[in-house]
């Protein structure tokens, strides 16, 4: 078994009980885990209480560590459940689940960590909660070590590797009301038996603006059928049932099932000034607007400003199984203001889908989970796409902009801090190319594809446009010699002027490999995507193209 400190996974495990087989060393482990988080939440509540005495960015921090120790109590209890009576090795997407919840606390972990660090006038804070975040660390890394080892098969399930082609567009939306009343959209007809609550928002809303827009969807982005419990309209001129998304997002119902159906907000054309955020209990969420540079939320919070990386986000999601269609989403603090998020995704299984993401440094935070992208463009300048989170970018452009004076462009900056973790970036059948700022300016800006901020970062760069504004090295070390070992960074039969290899860096850890090992890193394999994602109606390639 590997664990980044064996010793104190030695030290953590009982020796005393001689009957004890693999199977309970790790129950045992996810269940001190569990206890564990539950008293480092206690402690965030007591500082809660020193509120009035901390400072602005000190009471961000605080908050972005009680959220993600929630969330941790919350992946620990599931764990839990699935592995307490199981004495076998787990199905592929039970185990798949498990390995994704346990690598999620790591990262919220981490996470907690990197806001204490950025308030760092708030030592008090900083010193109170390092050391319990420290342990909690190594505890959390012999349990995910010690649950891939005994609970996950030796090789996931390979799903076909072809291509799923779009759905007919003949019926895109399929509508699921209670109480068994059902209403369908097909080619340029409402069915009857709408339910009397959605036909009067219909009529409030504008009917034809609405039915419009979701039937040419159908034809414009090859969607497949997908079951929808519920629709309500944003509108900014009064005719919705909601002026703001925050509205329409508070009163979706909560904990929703599959079976269920998608609560649909459907957000017409407008800037919408607004700090966005869906928390937990509100899961399958499909928003959609009119489409990019449309529908625009915006916001302009930054580090330089006084907000935490996590907390600058102008949209954030942990609700599992949300999906975005057609939305712009956007920071607009600028390059000066450094790190300031357009949109924080830690949603498992979450989509977005035709959206545009607009920033400079930390446009789109891929915070954790299973993450899938499909048809989106992202700007941005430094590290533009970063975090944890298992994620695939399929057809999507990637824009680096003008950064500020005497500054590069990263791509991405994956944050794998553990070996056992699940996660990665997986950029597929992409196109790289500068945005117009950056191709139109007379400067030279050196771009590359990304670079490790942390120890085991992983990314893969497959079948993709490469322009040949990226420096013919690929990628940049972070701080000399750290990670250069430990990381893995791979690519594969991409195009380009861009594309050439031959004078990539020489790191231990980068790779130029083959269709085999390319297809670890496809939406069926590397987040079991054929799974989840056909729900969403979203067209997408399960393997290699």
């Amino acid at each position: 078994m590997s664990t980044p400190d064996p010793r104190y996974c030695l030290w953590v495990l009982p020796t005393h009980n001689a009957t004890a087989d693999r199977y309970f060393y790790g129950r045992y482990s996810v269940l001190k885990s569990l206890s564990s988080a539950r008293k480092f939440l206690k402690l965030v509540d007591k500082y809660f209480s020193k509120r009035p005495s901390l400072a602005p960015m000190a009471v961000r921090a605080l908050e972005d560590c009680h959220l993600l120790a929630t969330l941790n109590l919350d992946f620990l209890s599931a764990s839990f459940e699935t592995v307490r009576s199981a004495s076998r090795i787990l199905p592929v997407l039970m185990a798949d689940d498990v390995q994704t919840l346990l690598s999620a606390i790591l990262t919220n972990v981490q996470t907690c960590t990197d806001s204490l660090r950025e308030a760092s006038t708030a030592w008090e804070l900083r010193n109170g909660l390092t050391e319990p975040l420290s342990k909690d660390t190594k505890l959390y890394s012999v349990s995910l070590a010690l649950f891939n080892k005994v609970w996950v098969p030796k090789r996931k399930k390979r799903s076909s590797a072809t291509a799923l082609a779009p759905g007919s567009p003949s019926l895109w939306l399929t509508t699921v009301a209670s109480r068994k009343k059902r209403f369908a959209f097909g080619h340029g007809q409402l069915a009857v038996r709408m339910p009397d609550r959605v036909s009067s928002i219909y009529e409030a809303a504008r009917s034809k603006h609405v039915r419009q827009h979701l039937l040419q969807s159908s034809e414009e982005h090859g969607m497949n059928a997908i079951t929808v419990r519920d629709i309500v309209v944003v509108s900014q001129d009064g005719y919705g049932n909601f002026s703001t998304i925050n509205e329409a997002i508070s009163n979706a119902p909560n904990n929703s099932k599959s079976s269920d159906g998608y609560f649909m907000i459907y957000v017409t054309a407008g800037v919408y000034e607004e700090y966005v955020s869906i928390p937990k209990k509100k899961r399958y969420l499909f928003m959609m607007g009119d489409g990019i540079n449309e529908t625009i939320i915006t916001g302009n919070h930054s580090i330089v400003d006084g907000w935490t990386t996590f907390h600058s986000a102008t949209f954030s999601v942990v609700a599992p199984d949300f999906v975005a269609v057609g939305i712009t989403f956007r920071n607009t603090a600028g390059a000066v203001k450094h790190q300031a998020v357009a949109v924080r995704n830690g949603a498992d299984r979450s989509i977005f889908y035709t959206c545009s993401f607009e920033g400079y440094q930390d446009t789109l935070y891929a915070h954790s989970l299973r993450q899938f992208y499909r048809g989106c463009n992202i700007y941005g300048t430094v590290d533009f796409i970063f975090g944890n989170a298992a994620v695939v970018f399929q057809g999507c452009n990637l824009y680096p902009r003008l950064p500020m004076k005497g500054q590069f462009n990263a791509i991405t900056a994956q944050g794998r801090t553990n070996q056992n973790q699940s996660t990665g970036i997986s950029i597929q059948d992409c196109t790289i190319m500068p945005a117009d700022d950056l191709a139109s300016s007379n400067l030279t800006v050196q771009t590359y594809l990304g670079r490790p901020w942390k120890e085991y970062s992983r990314t893969v760069y497959m079948q993709s446009y490469i322009h040949d504004s990226v420096n013919p090295a690929g990628w940049k070390d972070w701080n000399g010699t750290f990670a250069l070992t430990t990381l893995y960074y791979a690519e594969y039969n991409n195009t380009g002027a861009g594309s050439n290899t031959s004078s990539r860096v020489t790191w231990p850890g980068y790779h130029v490999i083959n269709a085999t090992d390319a297809a670890n890193f496809t939406v069926s394999n590397f987040l079991l995507g054929n799974d989840w994602v056909p729900m969403a109606g979203i067209p997408y390639h399960a393997g290699l193209l």
